[in-house]
Order: structure tokens, then C-alpha cells, then sequence
């Protein structure tokens, strides 16, 4: 079963005269254990097309299903979790009670896994600390601790590195696909760097400007584990080639 199936897919936001076209017709289709990553210009409706799978808008236009079933049914079913750019943790709670929130609101209690997936972040001794102790690469690590610990089988993640430095986000970029190849959760992930998308991805989506199309999905072939001496490979530098011409193809469309 296709995690996402997007047919036809399209976005208008307001009416009239004050409409903005941010996506048309979109289709793709993303299997189990995928790491996707949706680039483009700025404004392309690469976050719109986030937003949509992760039901926080709806369609306009298309059919789009997740794990089989619509949008709002898998949100209910709490089939994915979300990582934004800010990780907006709470700063009155512990590292551990932030990871537990998204349990309390189901009205679960599971302690255990909280501490698995900050185990699994590398930040089990830092459960009792606050966020205003940590860094902005170890606050992130908390968010995507978060957002795994009701196990999804979809993350999406909207620009999670894009506030930090470089080294930091080569390091956070190792790290998510450690838990990647760890959870085994499907990602979409949305950047405005190529070698970003190049280093994380199975497949990149290249979108046009505005409205959103897709113009091309390109497979990295990479091999894993990916590190240090994958971004310094011919085949990473071909492919971060590839990626960009993709892009100035779509100067001056739209």
C-alpha cells in the first residue's frame, strides 16, 4: 500500500479576484521506507503540498490519500508526525514532559516511550533539562522525539534545519538518517538546499514556481550509510549537478 497517493491534487486559497493559485495538479506516489524531499523556488507550494498530506489544509481539486485512507482519517489515526523549522517546545516542561505531550493529548500514558525515543535522539540523559538549556540542533533532536512517539508511519518535516548553522545541520542531517534507518518511518521533507536533499533523499521532487507543479523526480541512487565521504563523492556531486539544472530549467516559467 502506497503511503501517499496524490491524483490530480490542487490548492486555491481565497476566491475571486483575491485568489492564489499555490498548486495544480499534482501526482505522486510515495512507497513505505522512502525518503522524499520536495524542493523548489520559494513560493512553489512546497510547504502547501506538506501541509495538504499532513491534513493541516485540504484540497481544493484531487483525490490524495495517506495509508489508503483520506487525509483527515490518517490524522485522526495519528499516522504521521510533524517537525516544523522552529521545534516549538514548551519552555515551562521538561525535554521528557515535551516528548510526552503528543500521549497526553490522546490520553495515553506511556512513559517508557518517551524515554525510548530520546534514547533514540542520544538525548536520554537530558530529559530533565528545559529547552532554554539546550542547543538549537538539540532542540530539534527533541522535536523529531516528539513526533515519533506514537510511532508514525509518515514524518514530515518542513524545513527542520533551516535556522541552524552549517555544522550543526550536517550533524542533525547525519543524525536523521540514523533514526531513518533505525525507525524505518517513511519522510517527506522539505528544503531549499540541494545538497541537502541530495545527502537525505531516495527521491528528490523538483517543483516549478507558482502554481506548484512537479517537473521532475530524480532517484540520488546513493549508496547507505551515507557520510562524510558520500559528500565527497563524484556520485554525490553528479547528482547535486543533476538537481540544479533540474531547477534552472524552471527560470522564467510560471
Amino acid at each position: 500500500m502506497r503511503v501517499v497517493d496524490a491524483k490530480g491534487v490542487g490548492k486555491t486559497f481565497g476566491t475571486g479576484s483575491e485568489s492564489v493559485e499555490a498548486l495544480r495538479d499534482i501526482n505522486l506516489t510515495i512507497d513505505p521506507g522512502e525518503f522524499i524531499s520536495l524542493i523548489g523556488p520559494s513560493g512553489c507550494g512546497k510547504s502547501t503540498l506538506l501541509r495538504l498530506v499532513g491534513d493541516l489544509t485540504g484540497p481544493t481539486s484531487g483525490e490524495l490519500s495517506i495509508n489508503g485512507k483520506p487525509a483527515s482519517q490518517a490524522r485522526s489515526n495519528r499516522d504521521y508526525g510533524i517537525v516544523f523549522q522552529k521545534a516549538t517546545l514548551l519552555d515551562w516542561r521538561t525535554v521528557k514532559k515535551n516528548v510526552e505531550l503528543p500521549l497526553e493529548i490522546m490520553d495515553i500514558e506511556d512513559s517508557a516511550a518517551a524515554d525510548e525515543m530520546l534514547d533514540l535522539v542520544q538525548l536520554g540523559d537530558f530529559k530533565e533539562h528545559y529547552p532554554w538549556q539546550l542547543s538549537g540542533g538539540m532542540q530539534q533532536r527533541v522535536a523529531i522525539a516528539r513526533a515519533l512517539t506514537f510511532n508514525p508511519s509518515l514524518l514530515l518535516m518542513d524545513e527542520p534545519f533551516g535556522a541552524l548553522d552549517e555544522m550543526t545541520r550536517e550533524q542533525m542531517q547525519q543524525e536523521v538518517l540514523r533514526i531513518w534507518d533505525e525507525t524505518e518511518t517513511t519522510v517527506v521533507f522539505v528544503t531549499h538546499s540541494i545538497p541537502e536533499a541530495v545527502f537525505l533523499s531516495t527521491r528528490i521532487v523538483v517543483m516549478s514556481p507558482r502554481p506548484g507543479q512537479i517537473s521532475d523526480v530524480i532517484e540520488t541512487g546513493l549508496d547507505h550509510p551515507r557520510d562524510v565521504e558520500t559528500r565527497e563523492s563524484p556520485e554525490y556531486y553528479r547528482k547535486v549537478t543533476e538537481v540544479r539544472e533540474a531547477l534552472r530549467r524552471q527560470e522564467g516559467h510560471g
